[in-house]
């Protein structure tokens, strides 16, 4: 009976040890993070809510007022609550012909931006691959030298060629800007490329130009696309040269917007509906291939 209350008194002590941390280790306490990193946290999220505001603003501004009467867009009480109106829409889209105008933006830009690709894609791998510095020192000169400078000289040029108001002269303006701009992205980007790729297709029987159509082109997608649209959205958004060198039946959106302006008022509610017209296109299209404007970006920022 002693033996057996011994051992009993010795299995209460060890679980009581146990219990009170004495016969196993505790579980090491979760060290609580630093405050500036919670306020760095913490100032990262507001920073980044206070941009997505300033940014998104405007478009639901834009976007509210072309719901809206004129009335209505004065008076601070109906911001946010308030009767919506589609005739602002019906105004633009039925009334004022704006699908005209929406095809002669399209088309310009479409036709500007390919023929920009296809005459800048070789320059640009001329330009990579030779090291022509000089060129490359040219094209960014017409990258920086503001279109607006040449407006006048164009406007006299194609005047005398009684170019003035059609296609052509508008999609020879938009190259202007667009050829230097894919010139320059598709020139890093080439930088990026090993040349050993093309040495080995060149080794296997490919010709210079064959290595540059099966091998390069096909590893620059991203940065084809990349190229293409933003000279696509350059080219929709275009003011400047369409209002000076457009016609009555060559009009594009922009300079159509421009209609609701007259000297004694602004039509706001119309004024948003076109502009609301004219956005939502870039936006679908830059929500659907920004991965491909993130890559091709990059892509050239880094050799090797």
């Amino acid at each position: 009976m002693n033996a057996l209350t011994d051992i009993q008194r010795n299995a209460t002590t060890a679980a009581d040890g146990s219990g009170n941390g004495t016969g196993a280790a505790k579980p090491a306490a979760r060290r609580r993070k630093p405050i500036r990193t919670r306020a760095y946290k913490w100032f990262r999220v507001v920073a980044l809510v206070a941009i997505v505001l300033t940014f998104l603003a405007p478009l639901v501004w834009m976007l509210l007022a072309s719901l809206k009467t004129n009335v209505d867009i004065y008076d601070a009480s109906k911001a946010v609550i308030f009767s919506p109106t589609w005739e602002n829409y019906d105004n633009v889209l039925g009334r004022n012909n704006y699908f005209t105008f929406i095809f002669n933006s399209f088309w310009v830009a479409f036709v500007s931006t390919a023929l920009s690709l296809i005459i800048g894609i070789p320059a640009a791998y001329s330009m990579s691959r030779f090291a022509m510095r000089r060129s490359a020192l040219v094209v960014l000169m017409a990258r920086i030298i503001p279109g607006v400078s040449l407006l006048v000289p164009w406007y006299y040029v194609f005047s005398n060629l009684r170019m003035v108001g059609g296609y052509e002269v508008l999609i020879l303006s938009h190259m202007f800007v667009a050829l230097p701009l894919i010139v320059y992205i598709m020139m890093s980007y080439f930088d990026s490329m090993p040349l050993e790729l093309e040495e080995a297709a060149q080794v296997d029987g490919l010709t210079p130009i064959g290595a540059f159509t099966r091998i390069t082109l096909p590893l620059s997608v991203a940065g084809i696309a990349t190229a293409g649209i933003l000279s696509f959205i350059f080219s929709w958004n275009n003011f400047m040269f369409a209002l000076v060198l457009s016609g009555a039946n060559t009009k594009t959106l922009p300079v159509a917007i421009f209609n609701f302006v007259s000297y004694a008022s602004i039509d706001w509610g119309g004024l948003m509906a076109a502009a609301t017209v004219v956005t939502i296109p870039i936006m679908i299209i830059a929500l659907f291939t920004q991965k491909y404007i993130v890559s091709g970006l990059t892509a050239g920022a880094t050799k090797g």
